[in-house]
């Protein structure tokens, strides 16, 4: 069966997690929710559920917002692993019983996370040491849903990472690439007009970029490849 991946804006698709994908030759998916495609009413072909990055907040009044909590549900109920980016990570957050709301500050730019000292953090972090540097670009952000344990947390945005069951949220990107971040970077360019400690200007989040990405990729490896193990 196939993966589902819903994106929700042309610059914010699946990246390297597509990359990966084809590297362990499963077959997925897109869903072009910026394009009016919409999502299936049910997730029964579907092997496991991806949500990406978006712009809009998941408490906005829009079509496929609710088919896509449902959706979530759906695979909690059946047990089938799902993953969110960002927006996508906030869905899961909402669907399951956790609240969206503003951040503190914008966190847009490279930032350093923590893993937590919990038996799921090591589960899915072991070997990987404590803190990695991901890339950001949120102003709202997610809570724990009851049942599931923190893994990834920093200073300016507490609840980076949640698992529960077979799924993962993500606050982050990890599924950057080089030529994804010099896009949002000019895309974006009104957001990060003003750098300040959490926001980084355009040269900054650009400076070495392909040894970052290399770092970012390593990581994301390591959650895909305990996300993947969950496929049916």
């Amino acid at each position: 069966m196939e993966v589902l991946i819903s994106r929700h804006a042309a610059g914010e698709g699946p990246g390297y997690f597509a990359e990966f994908l084809d590297r362990h030759a499963i077959p997925y998916r897109v869903i072009k929710i910026d394009k009016y495609e919409t999502l299936p009413a049910s997730i029964a072909e579907f092997s496991g559920l991806v949500f990406m990055g978006g712009p809009m907040s998941v408490n906005d009044d829009l079509p496929w917002i609710p088919r896509a909590l449902d959706l979530i549900r759906q695979a909690a109920a059946a047990d089938k692993p799902v993953l969110g980016h960002c927006l996508g990570g906030q869905l899961i957050s909402k669907a399951l019983g956790g609240a969206v709301d503003a951040n503190p500050v914008h966190e847009i730019g490279w930032f350093e996370v923590k893993a937590t000292d919990t038996p799921e953090g090591r589960a899915w972090l072991n070997g990987l040491g404590s803190e990695f540097e991901v890339f950001h670009w949120h102003g709202e952000t997610f809570t724990v849903p009851p049942g599931a344990t923190r893994i990834l947390e920093n200073t300016t945005c507490a609840n980076q990472g949640f698992v529960i069951g077979k799924t993962l949220a993500l606050q982050c990107h990890v599924e950057m690439t080089a030529h994804m971040v010099r896009a949002w970077a000019r895309i974006g360019a009104k957001a990060i007009a003003r750098p300040s400690a959490t926001i980084q200007s355009a040269a900054q989040m650009t400076a070495e970029l392909d040894e970052r990405i290399q770092r970012l990729h390593r990581f994301a490896d390591r959650l895909y490849l305990r996300w993947m193990q969950n496929l049916t």
